[in-house]
Protein backbone atom coordinates (compact mmCIF):
# COMPACT_ATOMS: atom_id res chain seq x y z
CA UNK A 1 0.00 0.00 0.00
CA UNK A 2 1.32 3.39 -0.82
CA UNK A 3 2.06 5.87 2.18
CA UNK A 4 -1.32 7.69 1.46
CA UNK A 5 -3.43 4.63 1.75
CA UNK A 6 -2.13 3.42 5.18
CA UNK A 7 -2.54 6.04 7.47
CA UNK A 8 -6.58 5.69 6.53
CA UNK A 9 -8.77 4.59 9.19
CA UNK A 10 -11.97 2.48 9.03
CA UNK A 11 -13.62 5.91 11.17
CA UNK A 12 -12.32 7.33 7.68
CA UNK A 13 -13.46 4.87 5.67
CA UNK A 14 -17.13 4.96 7.51
CA UNK A 15 -17.08 8.82 7.58
CA UNK A 16 -16.70 8.71 3.87
CA UNK A 17 -19.15 6.63 3.23
CA UNK A 18 -21.59 8.11 5.20
CA UNK A 19 -20.74 11.66 3.86
CA UNK A 20 -20.77 10.30 0.11
CA UNK A 21 -24.30 8.96 -0.61
CA UNK A 22 -23.60 8.80 -4.34
CA UNK A 23 -20.90 6.34 -3.68
CA UNK A 24 -23.06 3.23 -4.12
CA UNK A 25 -24.97 4.39 -6.41
CA UNK A 26 -21.68 4.78 -8.37
CA UNK A 27 -20.58 1.35 -7.63
CA UNK A 28 -23.87 -0.41 -7.49
CA UNK A 29 -22.22 -3.79 -8.01
CA UNK A 30 -20.63 -3.71 -4.39
CA UNK A 31 -24.19 -4.11 -2.91
CA UNK A 32 -24.65 -7.56 -3.61
CA UNK A 33 -20.82 -8.24 -3.87
CA UNK A 34 -19.96 -7.84 -0.28
CA UNK A 35 -20.52 -10.55 2.38
CA UNK A 36 -21.11 -10.11 5.87
CA UNK A 37 -22.17 -12.50 8.62
CA UNK A 38 -25.49 -13.40 9.53
CA UNK A 39 -26.44 -12.48 13.03
CA UNK A 40 -29.04 -15.76 12.56
CA UNK A 41 -25.99 -18.00 11.62
CA UNK A 42 -22.88 -18.41 10.64
CA UNK A 43 -23.96 -17.89 7.06
CA UNK A 44 -22.99 -15.22 4.90
CA UNK A 45 -25.77 -12.67 3.45
CA UNK A 46 -24.79 -9.83 0.76
CA UNK A 47 -24.63 -6.26 2.51
CA UNK A 48 -28.62 -5.47 1.42
CA UNK A 49 -29.59 -8.77 2.93
CA UNK A 50 -27.80 -7.37 6.22
CA UNK A 51 -29.75 -3.86 5.83
CA UNK A 52 -33.06 -5.79 5.40
CA UNK A 53 -32.38 -7.56 8.64
CA UNK A 54 -31.26 -4.90 10.45
CA UNK A 55 -34.33 -2.92 9.32
CA UNK A 56 -36.39 -6.45 10.39
CA UNK A 57 -34.84 -6.05 13.62
CA UNK A 58 -35.76 -2.51 14.26
CA UNK A 59 -39.13 -3.10 13.22
CA UNK A 60 -39.87 -5.55 15.73
CA UNK A 61 -38.33 -3.61 18.62
CA UNK A 62 -40.90 -1.10 17.63
CA UNK A 63 -44.06 -3.04 17.41
CA UNK A 64 -42.85 -4.48 21.02
CA UNK A 65 -42.92 -1.09 22.27
CA UNK A 66 -46.05 0.11 20.80
CA UNK A 67 -47.84 -3.26 21.95
CA UNK A 68 -46.20 -1.99 25.54
CA UNK A 69 -47.96 1.86 24.92
CA UNK A 70 -51.37 0.04 24.29
CA UNK A 71 -50.97 -2.20 27.05
CA UNK A 72 -50.65 1.13 29.18
CA UNK A 73 -53.43 3.05 27.45
CA UNK A 74 -55.41 0.75 28.42
CA UNK A 75 -54.67 0.24 32.06
CA UNK A 76 -54.56 4.12 32.33
CA UNK A 77 -58.10 3.74 31.34
CA UNK A 78 -59.16 0.48 33.48
CA UNK A 79 -57.95 2.86 36.04
CA UNK A 80 -59.41 5.89 35.17
CA UNK A 81 -62.79 3.65 35.13
CA UNK A 82 -62.32 2.52 38.29
CA UNK A 83 -61.75 6.10 39.52
CA UNK A 84 -64.77 7.51 38.19
CA UNK A 85 -67.19 4.97 39.74
CA UNK A 86 -65.66 5.43 42.74
CA UNK A 87 -65.71 9.01 43.10
CA UNK A 88 -69.45 9.00 41.68
CA UNK A 89 -70.16 6.40 44.95
CA UNK A 90 -69.11 9.45 46.79
CA UNK A 91 -71.30 11.58 45.31
CA UNK A 92 -74.11 9.77 45.18
CA UNK A 93 -74.02 9.48 48.91
CA UNK A 94 -76.49 11.48 50.57
CA UNK A 95 -75.93 11.43 54.10
CA UNK A 96 -72.51 12.81 55.30
CA UNK A 97 -72.61 9.78 57.95
CA UNK A 98 -72.49 7.33 55.62
CA UNK A 99 -69.31 9.10 53.73
CA UNK A 100 -66.40 6.96 55.17
CA UNK A 101 -68.17 3.72 55.22
CA UNK A 102 -69.02 4.22 51.39
CA UNK A 103 -65.45 5.84 50.46
CA UNK A 104 -63.74 2.55 52.53
CA UNK A 105 -66.12 -0.11 50.97
CA UNK A 106 -65.93 1.22 47.36
CA UNK A 107 -62.26 2.06 47.70
CA UNK A 108 -61.80 -1.55 48.45
CA UNK A 109 -64.50 -2.73 46.25
CA UNK A 110 -63.03 -1.29 43.23
CA UNK A 111 -58.81 -0.98 43.51
CA UNK A 112 -59.13 -5.22 44.98
CA UNK A 113 -57.47 -3.39 48.27
CA UNK A 114 -57.58 -6.06 51.15
CA UNK A 115 -57.93 -3.94 53.76
CA UNK A 116 -58.83 -0.19 54.48
CA UNK A 117 -59.46 2.03 57.00
CA UNK A 118 -60.15 5.70 57.89
CA UNK A 119 -60.53 8.02 60.74
CA UNK A 120 -61.83 11.84 61.14
CA UNK A 121 -60.88 13.62 64.44
CA UNK A 122 -61.70 16.85 62.98
CA UNK A 123 -65.95 15.84 62.33
CA UNK A 124 -68.17 17.94 64.00
CA UNK A 125 -69.95 16.45 67.54
CA UNK A 126 -72.83 15.14 65.92
CA UNK A 127 -70.88 12.51 64.60
CA UNK A 128 -69.00 11.86 68.11
CA UNK A 129 -70.26 8.38 68.56
CA UNK A 130 -69.12 6.89 64.99
CA UNK A 131 -66.44 4.43 64.13
CA UNK A 132 -64.62 6.77 61.89
CA UNK A 133 -64.92 9.28 65.01
CA UNK A 134 -62.93 7.80 67.87
CA UNK A 135 -60.39 9.25 69.25
CA UNK A 136 -56.37 8.95 67.89
CA UNK A 137 -53.10 9.73 69.42
CA UNK A 138 -51.39 12.64 69.21
CA UNK A 139 -48.43 10.75 67.29
CA UNK A 140 -50.60 9.94 64.39
CA UNK A 141 -51.95 13.24 64.25
CA UNK A 142 -48.46 14.89 64.05
CA UNK A 143 -47.45 12.55 61.50
CA UNK A 144 -49.85 12.80 59.51
CA UNK A 145 -50.01 16.72 59.38
CA UNK A 146 -46.37 16.11 58.60
CA UNK A 147 -46.94 14.50 55.51
CA UNK A 148 -46.46 16.31 52.14
CA UNK A 149 -47.34 12.99 50.20
CA UNK A 150 -48.79 9.33 51.32
CA UNK A 151 -46.37 7.28 53.31
CA UNK A 152 -46.13 3.93 51.81
CA UNK A 153 -43.59 1.17 53.16
CA UNK A 154 -43.89 -1.31 55.55
CA UNK A 155 -46.54 -1.67 58.90
CA UNK A 156 -43.68 -0.89 61.77
CA UNK A 157 -46.20 -0.54 64.34
CA UNK A 158 -48.47 2.28 63.19
CA UNK A 159 -51.36 2.83 65.32
CA UNK A 160 -53.50 3.43 62.01
CA UNK A 161 -53.07 -0.64 61.28
CA UNK A 162 -55.84 -0.84 64.48
CA UNK A 163 -58.32 0.76 62.18
CA UNK A 164 -58.61 -2.48 59.77
CA UNK A 165 -60.51 -5.40 60.45
CA UNK A 166 -57.41 -7.60 61.02
CA UNK A 167 -54.53 -5.29 62.06
CA UNK A 168 -52.49 -8.35 61.94
CA UNK A 169 -52.20 -8.51 58.33
CA UNK A 170 -50.92 -5.16 57.66
CA UNK A 171 -48.14 -6.23 56.07
CA UNK A 172 -47.42 -2.77 54.14
CA UNK A 173 -49.51 0.11 54.28
CA UNK A 174 -50.07 3.54 52.60
CA UNK A 175 -51.44 6.43 54.99
CA UNK A 176 -52.74 9.15 53.02
CA UNK A 177 -53.87 12.44 54.93
CA UNK A 178 -56.78 14.14 54.60
CA UNK A 179 -57.63 18.04 53.84
CA UNK A 180 -59.93 19.63 52.91
CA UNK A 181 -56.91 21.72 50.59
CA UNK A 182 -54.56 19.68 49.15
CA UNK A 183 -53.10 22.39 47.15
CA UNK A 184 -50.39 22.99 50.10
CA UNK A 185 -50.04 20.95 52.16
CA UNK A 186 -47.84 22.89 54.59
CA UNK A 187 -50.69 25.34 55.43
CA UNK A 188 -53.65 23.54 55.13
CA UNK A 189 -55.29 21.75 58.10
CA UNK A 190 -55.37 18.31 58.22
CA UNK A 191 -58.08 16.40 60.19
CA UNK A 192 -57.96 12.26 58.91
CA UNK A 193 -56.13 9.43 57.60
CA UNK A 194 -56.90 6.95 55.17
CA UNK A 195 -54.99 3.92 55.56
CA UNK A 196 -55.04 1.04 52.87
CA UNK A 197 -53.29 -2.47 53.75
CA UNK A 198 -51.93 -5.41 52.46
CA UNK A 199 -51.04 -8.74 53.47
CA UNK A 200 -48.32 -8.22 50.49
CA UNK A 201 -45.18 -6.51 52.02
CA UNK A 202 -44.54 -5.13 48.58
CA UNK A 203 -47.81 -4.13 47.44
CA UNK A 204 -46.47 -0.71 49.15
CA UNK A 205 -43.09 0.20 49.29
CA UNK A 206 -41.26 3.67 49.62
CA UNK A 207 -39.81 3.68 46.03
CA UNK A 208 -43.04 3.57 44.55
CA UNK A 209 -44.84 6.02 42.74
CA UNK A 210 -47.40 8.27 44.68
CA UNK A 211 -49.24 10.12 42.01
CA UNK A 212 -52.55 7.84 41.95
CA UNK A 213 -52.49 8.15 45.91
CA UNK A 214 -52.59 11.89 45.87
CA UNK A 215 -55.67 12.12 43.55
CA UNK A 216 -57.38 9.55 45.85
CA UNK A 217 -56.49 11.84 48.97
CA UNK A 218 -57.77 14.72 47.35
CA UNK A 219 -60.79 13.16 46.51
CA UNK A 220 -61.16 11.75 49.79
CA UNK A 221 -60.65 14.82 51.40
CA UNK A 222 -63.12 16.77 49.48
CA UNK A 223 -65.93 14.19 50.45
CA UNK A 224 -64.93 13.75 54.18
CA UNK A 225 -64.33 18.04 55.26
CA UNK A 226 -68.69 17.13 54.63
CA UNK A 227 -68.36 15.80 58.05
CA UNK A 228 -66.31 18.82 59.60
CA UNK A 229 -67.97 21.29 61.80
CA UNK A 230 -70.04 24.57 59.60
CA UNK A 231 -66.89 26.54 60.53
CA UNK A 232 -63.99 24.31 59.74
Amino acid sequence: MSGGVQGITENDIANYLANTPGFFERHAELLSSIQLTSPHGQRAVSLQERQMEMLRDKIRGLEGKIIEMIRYGQDNVGIADRLHRWTRALMLTAQPAELPTVLVRELMHQFMIPQAGIRVWGAAAAYATQDFAQPVGDDIKLFAGSLSLPYCGVNSGFEAAQWLEVPGDAKSMALIPLRADSSDATTAATFGMLVLASPDPTRYTADMGTEFLVRIGDIAGAAISRLLPANG
